[in-house]
Parts: C-alpha cells; sequence; structure tokens
C-alpha cells in the first residue's frame, strides 16, 4: 500500500504515531482529535488502575463508564508504570519511532520520571510534546494544580455564564479541557508541519487558561478602550436583538434576526413589515437599545404558535431559527441521519453504542470512528511483541515486576 493510499484508506494521519500519557479529558481529548484522523494513538495506563476517565460519568450501566468509549475511541491500551525506571526505558523506546507524545501532568512530573523533552528529544530530535496544563509550563502559576474548572474561571468565562441576577455558573460540558485539548491539536499539527521544514520537533505548550482566553472576542479591547466589563446576561447577548429563546405553546424556540436584513423578514413573517422601516427598529444599534421591547414583541407573536408552525413560517421567510435540542431530538433528527453525525459502533459491553462521529468532514480523508475505547491493556501484545519485539520471556518477566 502507497502512502497516498494509506491515508486515503486509514485517514490524514495514518503516518503519525501518538504516545499519549495523559489522564481524565485534556490530554485524552487531544488524543481522540487525532486518533479520530487515523493517527496511531498508544494510550500508557498504569497497570491494574488505568485512566480514571474508565470510572467516570453520570449513568454506568453493567458498572462501566460510557465516557470512555467516546474519549478513548480509536486508541490502543497498554499498561505500564511510568514512575519505575524499567517503565521509563520502555517509554523511551517507543519514542523513537514516535511522532507526538502527548502529557497532561503537572509541570515537573516528565522531568523527574526522566521523559522531559529534553532527554527525550536527544532519542528522537523529530518528537512533537504536547504539553497541556492549567496554567502552562512558565509563570508563577504553572506549578500550581489546575484543573478545567479553574481555568475557565481564570479565561474570563466562567464570569459571564449565567443569570446577572446570580453567581456565575459553569458550562455543563469541560469546555476548559476540550478548548485546551483543541488548540494543543492545532499546535501540534502545526508543529508537523514545520518539521517538514526544519527536521526538528519541539514542545506545544497548551495551558487551559490561555484556550479558554483565547476564545473571549473583544473582552479585553472593550475593557482597555470603552471602560466596559462583559457582565452575565443570561439568554442573551446585550444590544445584539432580537436573539433569544421565544415561547411557543409547545415549548421554546431559537430566533436570531439581528443583522438588518434578516430583521427584516422577521417583521415580514411577523406581519408588521413597517417594524423594519422604523428608526427605532431600523439598525441593528437602535434594536439594542430596545432589546427587552423587541423579546416582548416577538414573545407575543411566537406564542401564538406550536414550535412546527413557527418553524415553517420563519423558514418561509428565510429567518435562522432552531429548537433547543436534546440527546433524544439529536437521535431522531432527519438531519443528523442525513449527514451521518451519530455512528453506532460495535462494544463487548453494550452490542452497539452511538456516540458522536469525526468532525470536520473531508471530501476526500474523512477520519472515521474504528473501535470504541479498548479494555485496560488490551493492545499490549501487539505493542510490546509487534512493535518492540519483546519476546514471550520479556513480556512475562515485566509483567510479574508490575512494570507492564
Amino acid at each position: 500500500m502507497t502512502k497516498t493510499e494509506k491515508l486515503i484508506n486509514g485517514g490524514p494521519l495514518a503516518d503519525l504515531r501518538v504516545i499519549e500519557m495523559g489522564v481524565l479529558l485534556a490530554g485524552p481529548f487531544c488524543g481522540q482529535l487525532l486518533g479520530d484522523y487515523g493517527a496511531e494513538v498508544i494510550k500508557i495506563e498504569q497497570p491494574g488502575v488505568g485512566d480514571p476517565m474508565r470510572d467516570w460519568g453520570q449513568e454506568k450501566p453493567h458498572g462501566k463508564s460510557l465516557w470512555w468509549p467516546v474519549i478513548a475511541r480509536n486508541k490502543k491500551s497498554i499498561t505500564l508504570n511510568a514512575r519505575e525506571k524499567e517503565g521509563q526505558e520502555i517509554i523511551k523506546e517507543l519514542v523513537k519511532d514516535a511522532d507526538i507524545l502527548i502529557e497532561n501532568f503537572r509541570p515537573g512530573t516528565m522531568e523527574k520520571w526522566n521523559l522531559g523533552y529534553e532527554e527525550l528529544s536527544k532519542i528522537n530530535p523529530g518528537l512533537i510534546m504536547v504539553r497541556v496544563t492549567g496554567f502552562g509550563q512558565s509563570g508563577p502559576y504553572s506549578p500550581q494544580a489546575g484543573y478545567g474548572s479553574i481555568g475557565e474561571a481564570m479565561g474570563g468565562l466562567r464570569y459571564i455564564i449565567g443569570e446577572p441576577d446570580r453567581p456565575p455558573s459553569r458550562a455543563g460540558i469541560s469546555i476548559g479541557d476540550a478548548l485546551a485539548a483543541t488548540f494543543g491539536t492545532l499546535g501540534a499539527l502545526t508543529a508537523i508541519h514545520a518539521r517538514e521544514t526544519t527536521g526538528r520537533g519541539q514542545v506545544v505548550d497548551s495551558a487551559i487558561y490561555e484556550a479558554v482566553f483565547g476564545m473571549m472576542e473583544s473582552l479585553i479591547p472593550e475593557y482597555q478602550h470603552g471602560g466596559y466589563v462583559r457582565e452575565r446576561t443570561g439568554s442573551i447577548l446585550p444590544n445584539v436583538a432580537p436573539a433569544n429563546a421565544y415561547p411557543t405553546k409547545d415549548g421554546e424556540y431559537l430566533i436570531a434576526a439581528n443583522q438588518d436584513t434578516v430583521f427584516k423578514r422577521l417583521a415580514a413573517a411577523m406581519g408588521q413589515p413597517e417594524l423594519a422601516d422604523d428608526e427605532r427598529y431600523a439598525t441593528h444599534g437602535a434594536r439594542g437599545d430596545v432589546q427587552q421591547e423587541l423579546d416582548d414583541m416577538v414573545s407575543d407573536w411566537t406564542r401564538t404558535m406550536t414550535s412546527a408552525e413557527l418553524r415553517e413560517k420563519l423558514n418561509e421567510h428565510g429567518v435562522p431559527n432552531g429548537k433547543i435540542f436534546t440527546a433524544p431530538d439529536m437521535l431522531e433528527d432527519e438531519h443528523y441521519a442525513a449527514r451521518d453525525a451519530i455512528v453506532s459502533i460495535p462494544h463487548k459491553i453494550f452490542d452497539n453504542i452511538k456516540m458522536q462521529n469525526v468532525f470536520p468532514k473531508m471530501s476526500e480523508t474523512q477520519g472515521k470512528v474504528r473501535w470504541a475505547g479498548p479494555e485496560l491493556g488490551e493492545h499490549n501484545d501487539h505493542v510490546y511483541g509487534d512493535i518492540l519485539n519483546m519476546d514471550e520471556s520479556t513480556i512475562k518477566d515485566y509483567k510479574e515486576k508490575g512494570i507492564i
């Protein structure tokens, strides 16, 4: 099979080998993203213990996490004790032919294990090391423990989420970890591209607080030049109207008509085209000044219809709209189905488990979910025997010592 055929059949990253040493979310999500597009991801887990994600999640039928099959999909699991010298030497052997190593321990941990970048780059000068932490590898906060929630707070996201009359809230997902992993993946692929020219690898330092901060739009210049501090505003964005969830006879429905041309179409849908010419509503800025008034007006109109009736009316006039989806909605929706946004993957315990597909979609080299999260140490024989060429007696000896 040629390299081109391998990439087309196995995914655009099928020529990359990734060593994942992270636990929980931020590091492993980076590994998931790379694995989704075909990279060979070898996940190292502590013998007899494994990644704590194996036990996380709201629901655990059969005593098994439903989170693990997703976060560990497309990965090979091996058990290896990185705290022992012999385990560290095995990791170094794996690093020789690796392209990327992912870790999300507190800064200094890898160095304590003699696995810092300075040491590993001597073995493999082309190695890219993705280091995901709460505060980064440098700076006065770097030694501190930092989970996603702390990074979300420091990055500015927590302060602006929630209702204005209540304390700061949180997103219902681990968005800080996911953003740091996404930026880490972007950095890894950028470093792979740079390596084609320089021949050298490098460290990708992805801090959770910086990944969150990077998504905070114009928050800083708004304060610097306008003296404005963004506050919690509930379901609206200040001065962006109408763009809210509005009541119908059978629930709530989102409408986004804050652009001048779109508001004109909404006014026509409401049977009040003259609103678009009224100076109080004609421009984006003017509508922002009467945001509550507009929301009340739109609500009075939407509550006269069911969601289906409202959707038909809005689509007829080209007004962006949509229902607020839950998991059952996603599983029943025709658009989700048409785009294969949800896939069903074979699983030893759950028979078939449904999960989100690989995004974004590629026209020629689409990634895919090849298998769900593996059992602990499921790929020991393959990695130690086939990749590192250990004989059976050596593998047995390491097992007896608790190294693997």
